[in-house]
């Protein structure tokens, strides 16, 4: 019985031992995280927020909460974007279990129009010293996607509110004023001014800002905003928590492929290269079958280069003229008309191109080297298949009966009115109505099925040589 029970004994054992170190393992782990250095995680808004900043903003707060990070850091210095990408990312703030920090820097920097927004939602507002925040008054597109900050002028000081133009643009800004006025009833700042940020498009220094209890404080550095943040109350999600920030390490998180890549085909001139390049890589491939490689191209470039103005904000009037100029320069050289398709659609392709984005948006304008490039380059094009027709025209006739008549040849063979003669390099049989000899030049005059009809040329001898 002993024998049998000593076995069992040392597996018992055995699954102890192991248990033992795994709680070991565990505890090592556990005082590994506590002593680890606590962190704030620094994210970096520069330019205008668009699809790409939304989804750069989303990982760096999930990253944040898988690594306990203490506090998250906006730096901001922003000219506006699109209200969808702005209101994606106060909703991430509003749900976010770490508290975020906004600030605007560096010197020279603002906040303007969406960015604005952002930082009335973040638990704690800092500004640099020589910074500035608001103009945040909507502007109205006419593809029906709603961006912040334009071109328009900020109201004088003490000067009435604008009136909006229509029923439509009222809407959008009473939706804004609504907006902004909630996010400042629910961190404690001043919703006096926000309104006047959205109405009359007023703007502050950081300075200001911070005498009108717009932001919290003027922070010169990172090191310093964490030191002055410490100690404050801001309210997660129900409950009110006291931040601890003295000491943190800053640690700056760059872009992943995939937000550098969405930052790049959003772009409004990498999405606009793309719609051409997928346009006539298909129009390339339906001219000569089989390239294979220009349909591959365009294709790709077309799915990609609409994915991106899905998420962009585009005018429809002008991608009809664009897509209309295309049309009408590719079937100029299908079916010429001296110039008046090919006109008409290079004029409808520059202004499509000129229509196709709002250039009151900051950041979501086509360039215009980039507009006179590619319709440079599509005029181009319709400038070649032109000449090519032209060519075409000109052309003397190689095939059929037309191209046979009137071609030279010289004889091969010849018996009475028949023989063999040699024309555009091949053998024919044929007939003539006077005698022929071997090695005289003729010319076609007309043809009877597969029988050539003939006659000595009156240019050239027998021997082959010039008459003279």
């Amino acid at each position: 019985m002993t024998s049998r029970r000593h076995p069992r004994r040392r597996s018992i054992a055995g699954w102890l031992a192991a248990l033992a170190l795994f709680n070991l393992a565990f505890v090592a782990m556990a005082q590994d995280q506590r002593s680890a250095p606590r962190q704030a995680i620094v994210l970096d808004i520069e330019g205008a927020i668009g699809p790409a900043t939304t989804e750069y903003l989303r990982h760096g707060l999930s990253e944040a909460v898988a690594r306990s990070a203490a506090l998250v850091i906006l730096r901001m210095d922003t000219p506006g974007g699109l209200d969808s990408a702005m209101r994606d990312i106060i909703r991430d703030i509003l749900a976010s279990p770490v508290p975020v920090a906004t600030y605007v820097s560096p010197s020279g920097g603002r906040a303007a129009s969406a960015g604005t927004y952002i930082l009335y939602a973040s638990h704690i507002a800092a500004m640099a010293p020589g910074t500035n925040l608001g103009a945040a008054t909507p502007v109205q597109l006419g593809g029906g996607r709603q961006p912040f900050g334009g071109s328009q002028e900020p109201e004088k000081e003490g000067s009435p509110p604008a009136t909006p133009r229509d029923a439509s643009e009222a809407k959008a800004v009473n939706d804004a004023v609504a907006y902004i006025r909630g996010l400042a009833e629910l961190r404690s700042r001043n919703a006096t001014w926000a309104e006047k940020a959205v109405r009359e498009a007023a703007s502050l220094p950081a300075t200001e800002a911070v005498q009108q209890d717009v932001v919290d404080f003027i922070a010169t550095d990172l090191q310093d905003l964490i030191t002055k943040a410490d100690g404050r109350t801001v309210r997660i999600g129900d409950q009110e928590q006291r931040l601890a920030t003295a000491g943190l390490t800053l640690v700056a998180m760059e872009p992943d492929w995939r937000t550098q890549l969405l930052a790049a085909i959003t772009n409004p001139n990498i999405a606009y290269i793309l719609l051409l390049l997928g346009f006539y890589g298909l129009i390339f491939e339906f001219i000569n079958p089989g390239a294979v490689a220009p349909g591959v191209i365009g294709a790709i470039s077309l799915l990609v280069g609409f994915f991106a103005l899905n998420l962009l904000p585009i005018n429809y009037a002008g991608m009809a003229l664009l897509l209309l100029g295309i049309a009408l320069m590719t079937a100029e050289a299908f079916v010429p008309s001296f110039g008046v398709l090919g006109i008409g659609g290079a004029a409808a392709f520059g202004l499509g191109s000129l229509f196709l984005f709002d250039r009151d948006v900051p950041g979501f304008a086509l360039s215009w080297p980039v507009v006179v490039a590619a319709t440079g380059v599509s005029a181009g094009f319709l400038a070649i298949a032109m000449a090519a027709a032209v060519r075409a025209h000109r052309r003397s006739v190689v095939t059929g009966d037309t191209g046979l008549v009137g071609a030279p040849g010289e004889v091969l063979e010849w018996n009475g009115p028949e023989g063999y003669v040699r024309v555009h390099g091949e053998r024919w049989a044929a007939r003539s109505r006077v005698p022929l000899v071997p090695r005289q030049w003729i010319r076609v005059v007309g043809r009877d099925r597969l029988t050539l009809v003939v006659e000595p040329d009156a240019g050239q001898t027998p021997s082959g040589g010039e008459a003279s």
